[in-house]
């Protein structure tokens, strides 16, 4: 059975070469300190969810446990080799051999996209109101937009008054209908931080007229500051008009020049899907559930453009992989390519579907 030192594992997670690092213990005990580009999969969940994080057999594997006489990785080493993974190795003395070796663990979930949020906030300076502040221009009858980021699942347990679901990567494509007018504060919150500030600097980046600001801690915040929530509500921004599209078109047209967003042809997407043997490939439908559900590229999983900058962990195994994001306007996947770019993804594109149709 292979083991890698920590010192080594330190190295192949500073290249750019494809890995899975992959710690096996339960969730909590994960969440209570872990690595911190490791990616959650359970040993009891191993079947099920293992081959949908990392879909390429000769994918480097590198499986964390806590180590000091934790059998965990050394299990799921036996499973992965009789599904038919090559190359699989595990972390020497796991989290334990990991600290010794001077090496920080991270506590929480989906911490590097978390991590890449703060960043964001700090790097663009994105601004920001308090709850207090939303809730004085609300009584003062101010112009402004409630935009929820999160999925209609969490809105739908509670929201901001007056707020409209209308998640990550929808944003740029549907604000242009929910605030026609330059004069409108547009106002972005989740449930705390980190989708606030991407959804609201997304906006800034596609430089849109409005005045444009993240609400500081989300509904946490607006709880906290003693304010009402709504509950079960089903608010949603409007389909998209014929002038909408254009202007959203416009704007991501911006970002993609901006941040170097790259596309490629259905053959080019052909090639890739024949290269999938010797590199990992994940194409992504960004768009609303029940769009990809109408119709979608065989090839593609659906991956909502702001979860999958959120919870980037939850949907790609394989650091350094390939990554294709695919929609119906390229609105939605451009703006999500534009964060995974910036997040360091190397290899990210759009699919052009100006020669097919969904």
């Amino acid at each position: 059975m292979t083991q890698i030192a920590a010192d080594e594992l330190k190295s192949k997670l500073q290249s750019r070469d494809e890995l899975a690092l992959v710690d096996v213990r339960e969730e909590g005990v994960f969440a209570a300190g872990h690595l911190l580009f490791a990616v959650s999969i359970p040993l009891a969940r191993l079947e099920i969810d293992f081959a949908w994080l990392v879909p390429r057999k000769g994918t480097p594997v590198v499986l964390c446990d806590a180590g000091e006489g934790d059998t965990c990785a050394r299990e799921a080493s036996a499973k992965l080799a009789h599904f038919g993974y090559e190359n699989v190795a595990i972390l020497d003395n796991g989290t334990a051999g990991w600290q010794r070796a001077g090496n920080e663990l991270f506590s929480g979930t989906n911490v590097p996209s978390k991590a890449f949020g703060e960043y964001v906030e700090h790097q663009y300076a994105t601004p920001h109101i308090t709850a207090n502040e939303l809730k004085a221009l609300q009584e003062a009858a101010t112009d402004l937009v409630v935009l929820d980021s999160r999925p209609m699942a969490e809105f739908h347990k509670m929201n901001i008054p007056g707020g409209i679901c209308c998640p990550g990567a929808e944003l740029a494509y549907r604000i242009h209908d929910l605030a026609p007018q330059p004069d409108t504060l547009v106002v972005v919150n989740c449930a705390g931080r980190t989708r606030s500030i991407i959804g609201s600097q997304a906006l800034l980046n596609a430089q849109i007229p409005n005045r444009v600001v993240a609400l500081k801690d989300g509904t946490m915040g607006w709880h906290l500051a003693g304010h009402a929530l709504e509950h079960g509500q089903n608010r949603v921004a409007p389909e998209v008009s014929v002038d909408g599209l254009a202007r959203s078109r416009e704007v991501a047209g911006r970002v993609a020049t901006r941040f170097g967003v790259r596309k490629i042809s259905p053959d080019q997407l052909a090639e890739f899907e024949q290269q999938s043997d010797s590199r990992s490939l994940f194409v992504f439908d960004v768009r609303y559930f029940s769009e990809f559900d109408a119709g979608h590229l065989p090839a593609s999983r659906w991956a909502p453009g702001g979860q999958l900058v959120q919870a980037t962990d939850e949907f790609v195994g394989v650091r350094n992989a390939r990554l294709v994001l695919v929609d119906d306007t390229g609105v939605r996947a451009t703006m999500t390519a534009s964060w995974l770019i910036q997040m360091g993804w190397p290899e990210v594109y759009v699919l052009d579907l100006s020669l097919i149709h969904i």
